[in-house]
C-alpha cells in the first residue's frame, strides 16, 4: 500500500479546516515527544507520537499508568495505536526497548474504529497479553470492514459516485483501485474484546475515567474524562486545528452523521470548560468550549450557503465543493469530499431545507417546496 491509500483509508482529517483555530492555549508550547518517548502530561498520563503517512503527519497516543515515578509492576493502559505501517511498529519497538521495557500492560484501548488509531490493536493485543476495548459500535464496525475483502467495490459506491455527479471515468478510476484496502493497514483483529458504553467509569493509571460517547465521525466514539485531574482524552471528536471528517456512507445512505456529530458537540458543550483537551492530532490544549463553538458555528455558515446556492439553482454534490472546501478537489481527495458534502446536504435535506432529485441515476439538489 502507497502512503496515499493509508491516507485514505483512514479519512480522520475534514478536507474543511474551520477558520477559527485562534485564541486556544497550548499550555506545552511547541514542546512534542520525540520518537522512542513518552512525555510527561500529568503523573498518571503519558503522551507519544506516532508518524503517518500525507497530511494528518502523525497521531498521539496515550499512555494511562505510573510511568516516571516508580512502581514497575503497576499495570498500564495503552490508548491508540496507530496503523499497520512499518514506521508505526518501529515506534512501538523503540518504546518497548525504552520507557515501556518490562512493563505488564493491562489493557489497549481504541477510542474508535479507523485505521490510524486500531490499526496495530491486534498486534499490541498478540505481544502484551493485554485485551482490546472499544465501544460496541466501533468493534463491529470494524470487524465488518475488515471482513469486506471484495476485489472491486460494491455496486452501492459507484452508484453514490454516480448520484454525486462524478463522471463515467472517474467512477472507472475509483473502481480499478479496488476494494477492501483498509484491511492492508490493519493487523487482525482479536476475536474477543471487552466492551465499554458511555457513562461507564474505568479505573485506569490510578484514576478514574468516564467514557462520553460521541458520534458523527464515527459511530460510537469513546472520550475519555478524568474529571478530577480535568483532562480530557478527545481521539477525533474534537481537535484544535482541523475539522472531524464526517462523511456519508454508501452503506448507510440515509443516516445523518452530521445531525449526530453536531449533537455530540452539544454533549461536549455540557463539560468542563477547563478540561486539558488531549486530541489524535495537534497538541494539548485548553479551550474546550472556543473550539465547540468554532467547529459548530463554521459548519453552520456552510449549510447556510449551501441552501442559500441551492435555492438559486439546483446543484450536485460535485457543484456544492466551492460551498464547502477553501482548496481545489482533484483526484486524490474526490472521495473524501463527496463524503463531506453529502453529509452536509443530508443534514438540509433532514432539516427540511432542500429536497433531492433523482435524474436518471444524478441526485440534483434544490430548495424545498
Amino acid at each position: 500500500m502507497t502512503s496515499r491509500q493509508a491516507e485514505a483509508a483512514a479519512p480522520d482529517a475534514s478536507l474543511a479546516t474551520t477558520a477559527a483555530t485562534g485564541g486556544l492555549n497550548y499550555p506545552f508550547g511547541d514542546r512534542v515527544p520525540g520518537p522512542g518517548d513518552i512525555m510527561a502530561i500529568s503523573a498518571g498520563l503519558g503522551w507519544l507520537r506516532l508518524p503517518l503517512p500525507g497530511g494528518l503527519d502523525h497521531i498521539n497516543c496515550w499512555v494511562l499508568g505510573d510511568i516516571w515515578q516508580g512502581g514497575a509492576d503497576a499495570p498500564l493502559t495503552i490508548i491508540d495505536t496507530g496503523m499497520r505501517l512499518p514506521g508505526c511498529r518501529d515506534a512501538w519497538d523503540a518504546l518497548f526497548a525504552g520507557p515501556l521495557a518490562g512493563r505488564p500492560i493491562e489493557r489497549i484501548l481504541a477510542t474508535h474504529m479507523h485505521p490510524d488509531h486500531v490499526g496495530l490493536a491486534g498486534w499490541l493485543t498478540e505481544r502484551t497479553g493485554a485485551m482490546l476495548w472499544m465501544t460496541r459500535g466501533e468493534f463491529q464496525a470494524i470487524r465488518i470492514a475488515t471482513a469486506d475483502r471484495r476485489d472491486a467495490p460494491p455496486p452501492e459506491v459507484p452508484a453514490m459516485q454516480r448520484g454525486a455527479g462524478w463522471t463515467g471515468e472517474q467512477i472507472a478510476a475509483a473502481s480499478a483501485r479496488g476494494w477492501a484496502r483498509i484491511g492492508q493497514v490493519i493487523h487482525h483483529l482479536p476475536f474477543a474484546y471487552r466492551r465499554i458504553a458511555d457513562g461507564e467509569v474505568i479505573p485506569m493509571g490510578g484514576a478514574d475515567w468516564r467514557v462520553v460517547v460521541g458520534s458523527g465521525h464515527s459511530p460510537e466514539h469513546a472520550c475519555l474524562l478524568n474529571e478530577a485531574e480535568g483532562v480530557l482524552i478527545a481521539g477525533d471528536q474534537v481537535l484544535p486545528t482541523i475539522s472531524s471528517n464526517v462523511s456519508l456512507s454508501a452503506a448507510e445512505p440515509f443516516a445523518n452523521p452530521l445531525g449526530e456529530w453536531l449533537a455530540s458537540i452539544d454533549t461536549l458543550l455540557t463539560l468542563d470548560d477547563g478540561l486539558l483537551v488531549c486530541p489524535a492530532h495537534g497538541k494539548p490544549f485548553r479551550g474546550l468550549h472556543m473550539r465547540l463553538h468554532a467547529l459548530r458555528d463554521d459548519h453552520h455558515a456552510r449549510l447556510d450557503a449551501m441552501a442559500a446556492a441551492l435555492a438559486e439553482a439546483p446543484r450536485r454534490a460535485v457543484d456544492c465543493f466551492p460551498l464547502l472546501f477553501r482548496r481545489e478537489i482533484g483526484d486524490e481527495h474526490r472521495g473524501l469530499a463527496t463524503g463531506e458534502t453529502l453529509a452536509h446536504l443530508r443534514w438540509l435535506e433532514v432539516a427540511g431545507r432542500v429536497r433531492r432529485e433523482d435524474r436518471d441515476g444524478v441526485w440534483w439538489w434544490g430548495a424545498a417546496a
